[in-house]
């Protein structure tokens, strides 16, 4: 039997956090481990447990936004979820920029948000399709407006392209290291020239590039 995903939920809203807690807990391969209702508690709660997901709301108490860069910081092996009401875009990249891989809105239902959560803990990023466009869009416009290739992933070297895909799917830098034979700091040198080269913010906008281009991941050595 494989191990269950470890989750912890934190929204400032009883109802509405004990209804996801309830239908998550049905699963036979999901485990809330906790529950939280602000900032404060998802830090602490992340820390605590070292869960496999973490939920969070952008607009609770504390901010969800203050709350990601800091598990996205301690706990880099915790895949931070944001779900919540907000449709903004701005949210969104803010949400990316802070270290999220998952930006699911409140509306999704009950089977897709399960499906979702898997996929995330198996190591892809999520954004709804109602606002995957404008962040392509934006990440497009970025590469253009600085005269970058058409396909800036096939400028990369093919050591950057193997750790790329080790982060498409969802690797740390330390699990990229062990199976390239290379240690953490080096793979932490190569992310900031792939960053560079992509220009893109951070590595779930690297991850996102490469998922686009067909590249997820497994082919590494």
């Amino acid at each position: 039997m494989s191990e269950s995903i470890q989750i912890v939920i934190v929204d400032d809203h009883p109802l509405f956090r004990e209804g996801v807690a309830h239908t998550l807990a049905a699963q036979p391969d999901i485990e809330v481990v906790a529950e939280g209702a602000s900032a404060d508690d998802a830090i602490r709660l992340a820390q605590e447990f070292l869960p496999d997901l973490i939920l969070v709301d952008i607009t609770m108490p504390g901010g969800g936004l203050h709350a990601t860069q800091v598990i996205a910081t301690t706990c880099p092996a915790t895949k931070i979820v944001m779900l919540t009401a907000s449709e903004d875009e701005d949210d969104l990249m803010a949400a990316l920029k802070a270290g999220a891989r998952a930006y699911i809105l409140k509306g999704v239902p009950a089977r897709e948000l399960i499906g979702i959560l898997r996929a995330v803990a198996g190591g892809d990023v999520y954004v709804p399709p109602t606002l995957a466009t404008s962040l392509l869009m934006e990440l497009s416009t970025t590469r253009h407006s600085s005269q970058a290739p058409a396909n800036p992933i096939d400028e990369l070297t093919e050591r950057e392209q193997q750790i790329l895909e080790g982060v498409a799917a969802g690797k740390s830098n330390k699990e990229i290291g062990q199976q390239l034979y290379l240690s953490e700091k080096t793979v932490k040198h190569y992310m900031t020239n792939i960053l560079q080269k992509l220009q893109v913010r951070n590595r779930v906008e690297a991850a996102l590039l490469a998922q686009k281009s067909g590249r997820r991941g497994a082919k590494i050595p």
